[in-house]
This record gives structure tokens, sequence and C-alpha cells, in this order.
């Protein structure tokens, strides 16, 4: 039977890891990630899993992914400065199709800027801050229950398509504390094992290979060189290495559809909030001051890869809004995306989200 509680956002963050069968966490505090690394430290040694705390975020990332390839699910969790110095290790987790989770609780950066203070400038460093070509899946909870719930699917999305998947939150999710109902169980979707007579690097169908843990009987070589469907490093032949990044591109880019989740709220609208993370709660406060007012709502709960065609679930949209904690980023994304709609970027820095007078504001200059 599901319960009820009460619930903190980074609270809510560990529950869900550990009932999708998170089973590993390295990690490193930070505020306002704090709280993640403290509750599993607490309850993952309970629940038959381990916990370490790393010297620093970079040996953290290179634990979980360790962890993952002895068959774990593994999770970490940091905030600002940490994530950056995870980059390197996030590129090798892609090159080497290694499941795992890393949990961000942005903060007001740039360097270590507002420690306690909310903000979402990590957005493009997710999708594009590790170097070479690279798709991810990034998670965006705009309440204390999505927290719970999209934790969980981050892990079931990172063994499907065997890549590092980012749960993108921040601090004012991650520290408040909200009504959550927790269910009895969570749909948990299993890597699926490398087949007798397959590569350990041989894609299936849909460009995801079959996954061999270490000590499973299989002979695996993982390397974050460019590598053959053997696992071995082939570094100077040009077709080995655009097919690889190609795949690993394409296994996740091709399925953008199907892994998109969002609401969409007064599709016959003409004005259309886009919103990802916190923004969400303001639009439905206003939403909800002025119900007699067709305004659109599109909040995404899954931003990368970006699903381009919820734009067009507003056939009527003459102008687009997005408001975002930050100087303009998934405006961009957005403008790339549209035919001929206006796009307004509602940029905020500095700690707090934008208010409901705010949004308001820039509906009522768009009539």
């Amino acid at each position: 039977m599901s319960k009820i509680e009460f619930m903190q956002g980074n609270r809510a963050c560990c529950e869900g890891a550990l009932a999708a069968g998170c089973n590993f966490f390295g990690g490193y505090p930070i505020t306002p990630s704090t709280e993640v690394a403290e509750l599993m430290a607490l309850k993952l040694p309970k629940a038959g899993g381990t916990f370490i705390q790393m010297e620093d975020e970079i040996a953290s990332m290179g634990a979980i992914i360790g962890a993952s390839w002895t068959g774990a699910r593994s999770m970490t969790a940091t905030s600002g400065p940490g994530f950056s110095l995870m980059m390197e290790n996030i590129g090798y987790a892609v090159m080497t199709e290694t499941p795992c989770v890393i949990v961000n609780i942005q903060r007001g950066g740039p360097s270590t800027g507002q420690p306690t203070m909310s903000a979402q400038g990590d957005m493009m460093q997710c999708r594009f801050g590790s170097h070479g070509d690279m798709a991810t899946i990034a998670v965006v909870p705009s309440t204390v229950q999505e927290m719970y719930e999209l934790t969980a699917k981050a892990f079931n999305l990172a063994d499907r398509f065997r890549v590092p998947t980012f749960v993108m939150s921040d601090e004012t999710i991650g520290h408040m504390r909200e009504r959550i109902i927790i269910p009895d169980k969570v749909d948990i979707v299993p890597r699926k094992p490398l087949q007798e007579g397959k590569l350990p690097f041989e894609a299936d169908e849909n460009g995801v290979p079959g996954f061999a843990k270490f000590g499973s009987g299989h002979r695996v070589h993982v390397t974050g060189l460019t590598h053959d469907e053997r696992g071995y490093p082939d570094t100077t032949d040009p077709d080995v290495h655009a097919k690889l990044v190609k795949r690993l591109y394409n296994k996740v880019e091709s399925k953008r559809h199907e892994i998109a989740d969002y609401d969409a709220v007064n599709t016959d609208a003409e004005t259309v909030f886009v919103t990802y993370g916190p923004g969400a709660r303001t639009v439905r406060q206003v939403l909800h001051d002025h119900p007699n007012e067709e305004i659109g709502h599109l909040n995404l709960r899954i931003v990368w890869p970006f699903p381009e065609d919820t734009l067009k679930l507003f056939p009527n949209a003459k102008t687009f809004i997005v408001p975002e904690l930050n100087l303009g980023q998934m405006v961009r994304e957005v403008a790339r995306h549209t035919t001929g709609e206006k796009v307004v970027s509602m940029p905020k820095i500095g700690g707090y989200i934008h208010t409901p007078d705010e949004l308001y504001a820039a509906v009522e200059a768009e009539k």
C-alpha cells in the first residue's frame, strides 16, 4: 500500500533511488546536495548497498563507473563546482556506455558562486560539458513528488540506453518540503545482459549492446579510447571512430520522442510558457490566478534529448515565453525549433525563482 509523507526534495531523491534498486553511492558533500549523500550514507548500508565518501568529485564519478561495471545501480550527487569536476569521467562513461545516475542540485555560479541559492546554470553543461560529440539524458523535477519519480526513472533510462543520466534539480526543489505519495514499488527495467556469441560492444537493433558485468564470464575490455566491437582500441581508423560515435549519439537522439516526458496545458493558447524545474510551479500559480485567460503551458520533465515536437502541441501559439534561472540557456533550444513564433526569454539569476506577477506581466506585454 502506498504511503503519504511530508518530505524534503533531497530526501525524495534518495528514496526514489533506493526504490529503483540503487545499491552503490560514491560522492563528496557539497551544498545544496549534501542531504542526498547524508541520507544515502544512513540508509544504503542498511539496505545492503555500499556508500563511499570519496576524496573529491573526480573520484566520485570514477567510483560509480567502476561500481556499474560490477553490475551495481550506481549514483552520485553534487552541485556547481563538483559537477564541473566530474565532466571528464562523464565523457568516459559515455564512451564506455556505462549506466549510472548523476544528481546535480544546482546552485548559483560560476565557480563557488551562491552555495545556498537556487539556479539552473548547468543545463548546457550536462549536455555539452564533456568533450567530444555525445548525447545525454536529463530529467528535471518541478516537485518533490517528481524528484522521487524522476530519480527512479533515471536509473531505468540509464540502464536501457547504457548512458550516464542526469537528475538536473536545483536548490529550490532539493530543499523544499512537500506532500509526497510513496508507491509500494516502482518499475525497474533491468539491464539487458550480453548474449552468448555477441561482442561486448556489438549493438542490437536499437544501437545498444548487451551488458557484460565484470565476473560474468565474458572477456570484456573497457577503454575510453575509440574502440571496436570487441572493446579493443582502434584510434586511427576514421571509419571505426565515426561508426562508434554516431552510434553512441543516435541510440539516444533517435529515441528522443519516445524518451520525452512532459505536461501540455491549454494547447489552444496563443501565449505559451515553456518551463523545466521550479519555473513550472510559478506558471501553475499564474494559470490558477487567471483561469479565464488562455495561457498555455508546456512543462518538460526531460529536457535532453530535447523533444522539439512538443512545441507543435500548441498549433495556435504566437509567443513562447521561457522563464529560466539563468541568463537564457534552454530558450535557445526552443528558438531553434520554432517556425516563426516569437520566443521571449525571461532570464533570472541571484537565487530566487520568478514571481507570478513577473510572469503575468510578460503575458500582458504580449497582448
